[in-house]
């Protein structure tokens, strides 16, 4: 039975995590799945996975957000508008690089049907590569696997590992997928919730760390077998960072920008042909859709944004780690498998290191 890492004893940071640890902590934001595996006629390891802010209402009540991009081989659509209006208009989407586009024209369809959007909808969907156990040009997801992701988006803990578009995943040579965290702030008079949810796709096992103990050395490709014998020159990570406080756009960019400290804490390195997407958000203001005139909002004193920096930096961490902790072991296209992190070894690893007790 696979665990979180915080049900293994292992703690990442001094903050407090929200009531399911996940993403789904700050209110209103849900999230859902779908996941596609066959065998046959064709291998398909893969899927979408639908975040949904403001329990759905995000195509009339806009989100203040920004967007980083850490190393670019990689793709988000949607960002540009987004560094230009500074709001999040849709949900967001995360899938494989071959079907970014179809799953766009999908929340785009979906829109329209709804009658969100009657002018025009800029939706964001991020992607990696899932090629390796996924045959990844039988393109597997049709619109209404977008469509039923959405319809499963939900509140509560976030399905993780191999599910939705990290089904097919790997991260430091184990399987990796979908994690997610949260964390509990105080910051300047208030207190708020920042969570995280990432889809892992990158790293090499020498570089694996939890709770700055060097996991990935400890346990060798010599005892667990890398998926590969030479890693293939693409690896990827896409992080989302959702709070309920009052951030301006500005100030979600430099949050989404603390995601890279999270990664580095993991391992990873924002390698030349990695594609380390992050993109914030912030649901502490109101923006109606199509407003006009003066719009009162809030802003979080700059000199108090340190806690959520460092809330990001602590839930990003977590994130992945709860990705490799909930990941199984897959065999997929043409025999290929990645196995998963195991648990047992980690604890003890851990345990060798002073992290858990006796």
């Amino acid at each position: 039975m696979r665990q979180r890492l915080r049900e293994l004893g292992v703690s990442i940071g001094a903050l407090p995590p929200g009531p399911t640890n996940s993403l789904t902590d700050v209110p209103g934001v849900w999230v859902g799945h779908t996941t596609i595996v066959l065998d046959t006629p064709r291998v398909a390891r893969t899927g979408v996975t639908v975040i949904v802010p403001r329990e759905g209402r995000i195509w009339q009540d806009y989100a203040c957000a920004g967007f980083h991009a850490l190393s670019g081989t990689g793709e988000m659509t949607g960002v540009l508008w987004i560094s230009d209006s500074g709001f999040l208009t849709t949900p967001i989407a995360l899938t494989n690089t071959h079907q970014v586009g179809l799953v766009r024209d999908a929340l785009v369809a979906y829109g329209s049907r709804h009658g969100f959007t009657p002018f025009s909808a800029l939706p964001v969907v991020g992607e990696t590569y899932d090629g390796w156990l996924n045959d990844l040009d039988a393109f597997h997801l049709q619109p209404e696997h977008v469509f039923d992701a959405i319809d499963r988006a939900a509140p509560g803990r976030v399905r993780e590992g191999n599910v939705g578009g990290g089904t097919g995943m790997i991260c430091h040579d184990f399987k990796g997928g979908i994690g997610s965290a949260s964390r509990l702030v105080s910051a300047g008079a208030g207190s708020y919730t920042l969570g995280a949810l990432v889809q892992t796709n990158y790293g090499e096992r020498r570089s694996l760390r939890v709770d700055g103990v060097p996991v990935g050395l400890e346990i060798g490709v010599d005892e667990v077998p890398a998926p590969w014998k030479q890693p293939p020159p693409i690896s990827s990570i896409l992080v989302v960072l959702a709070t309920d406080a009052p951030l301006l756009p500005h100030q979600c960019r430099r949050l989404a920008e603390h995601a890279a400290i999270g990664l580095a804490r993991a391992g990873g390195l924002g390698l030349h042909t990695s594609g380390d997407l992050f993109l914030a958000f912030a649901t502490g203001n109101s923006i109606p859709a199509r407003s006009t005139g003066t719009l009162p909002m809030t802003m979080l004193a700059n000199q108090d944004l340190n806690p959520l920096f460092e809330a990001a930096a602590e839930a990003v961490e977590e994130s992945i780690l709860n990705a490799l902790c909930m990941a199984e072991t897959m065999t997929g296209y043409e025999g290929r498998v990645a196995h998963q992190l195991p648990l047992d070894r980690l604890v003890e690893v851990m345990r060798k290191y002073g992290r858990l007790g006796a």
